[in-house]
């Protein structure tokens, strides 16, 4: 589904902070067949966009001096106004963790922390509109936030992004909603705080389609990464947790018809 418009309130990119760019991009290369291509111009800071078919997919950007979260992925929602967006988060309950700041001429980024603690990133289109390619194999087909606060994530998201909710399940096995903006489904909620492990925070995660989730985590673990969680079949696909050879954990899935 190539150029889909980036809707205000839903996910729009993904990137990578990474304590070595040039160790890691040949993982991702390598398992979904990603071109990686890095600027030249020093005020991105040696900022890469990964690409496939000529279409954006996501970033990967150099851990900067001073930064402590490295080796991390950040989801951006697609904003209308960053500056406002960072403000009705304040708010809302939220933390701004890096005020709204223009990026040359691609855009302008803030960094939020939800109620929860998962930090979420925020992102006002200019010349880089975010996605040029989802819900086909080597591209992201879904975004979802595990909760230790689902009860204040779901009306900080509603307050700050426009979400409404669809609840899947409401029991202490399985709590979790899909947020709609109008009659798209963008995302997701869980509820978290019973099975995350003492110390893990609430977090995002996204998840890459593949053809085949066992052959891509064969392949993971031939081109240095690590499995977190090992292939299983879900209703929702069949999944797995990997890593790249530097610890930064993502999703995959088999892409459901």
């Amino acid at each position: 589904m190539p150029d889909r418009p980036s809707l205000t309130g839903a996910p729009c990119w993904i990137d990578l902070t990474s304590s070595d760019p040039q160790q890691v991009i040949p993982f991702y290369t390598g398992l979904f067949g990603w071109r990686s291509d890095t600027s030249e111009d020093p005020q991105y800071g040696g900022y890469s966009i990964f690409s496939m078919n000529g279409k954006p997919i996501a970033g990967l950007g150099p851990q900067q001096q001073g930064n402590p979260y490295g080796n991390v992925w950040t989801t951006y929602l697609a904003s209308e106004d960053a500056a406002a967006t960072a403000a009705t988060a304040a708010e809302a309950g939220g933390q701004v963790m890096m005020p709204a700041m223009a990026v040359g001429d691609q855009g302008t980024i803030a960094i939020l922390g939800d109620p929860a603690g998962a930090v979420i990133g925020v992102w006002q289109a200019d010349q880089h509109t975010g996605f040029g390619l989802v819900d086909e194999p080597g591209a992201p087909v879904w975004h979802e936030t595990l909760s230790r606060n689902y009860a204040a994530a779901l009306p900080f998201y509603a307050d700050v992004f426009g979400w409404t909710y669809q609840t899947l399940g409401d029991t202490d096995e399985f709590r979790y909603s899909q947020a709609n903006i109008g009659d798209r489904t963008v995302a997701g909620i869980m509820d978290a705080d019973s099975f995350l492990p003492d110390g893990v925070p609430s977090f995002w995660q996204f998840y890459i389609g593949v053809g085949d989730t066992d052959a891509a985590v064969a392949k993971v673990t031939e081109l240095g990464g690590s499995v977190r969680r090992e292939p299983e079949d879900t209703p929702f696909g069949r999944l797995a947790s990997v890593a790249d050879p530097l610890g930064a954990t993502f999703q995959i899935t088999t892409l459901q018809s």
